[in-house]
């Protein structure tokens, strides 16, 4: 099964560094990263930059028209006005086969901010104890993702910092 999460960091390059961990894992076949995608948000831009990570997982197992909408749905939309923005929220109907809603792109909107930046990862098998050793201290807080309650709380409390 496919897994899609959000993870937002607190820099505006800990998406980029948490993405250069898992590629050594990825040859390993520890993580299998079907498509992977960043957002990051720097400090004095008016918009996030959005990378999409062929160069790490080959040819994605979803496209950059997959990845262009989700983040013109999450980011751009006000810029476009109100028209294009409906034309998009009735394409944004075949991204629920993935779990993303109004309620997922709402909550992305809000916690990616300038200065923050996040990891976009669809995923096939995980290793997670080995994956989690190998991100060691890096802290993120799981935004999103279609995982099973059990897999998202044990997420959550490895990699969230600690409140």
């Amino acid at each position: 099964m496919a897994t899609l999460t959000v993870w937002k960091f607190n820099t505006a390059d800990g998406a980029e560094k948490a993405l250069t961990k898992l590629a050594p894992l990825q040859k390993e076949h520890v993580i299998e990263i079907k498509d992977a995608a960043t957002v990051s948000w720097p400090e004095g831009k008016k918009k996030p930059k959005t990378k999409q990570a062929i160069n790490l997982v080959g040819l994605g197992a979803l496209d950059g028209a997959f990845w262009g909408l989700l983040f013109g749905l999450i980011f751009f939309c006000p810029i476009f006005g109100i028209a294009l923005g409906a034309s998009m929220g009735a394409l944004g109907g075949s991204l629920k086969d993935y779990g993303i809603n109004d309620d997922f792109i709402n909550d992305v909107k809000s916690k990616v901010t300038e200065g923050t930046s996040a990891l976009f990862l669809f995923t096939g098998n995980v290793t997670l104890d080995k994956v989690e050793e190998a991100l060691g201290d890096t802290t993120a807080e799981l935004i999103q993702s279609n995982l099973s309650n059990e897999e998202e709380a044990k997420l959550r409390e490895h990699f969230s910092p600690e409140v």
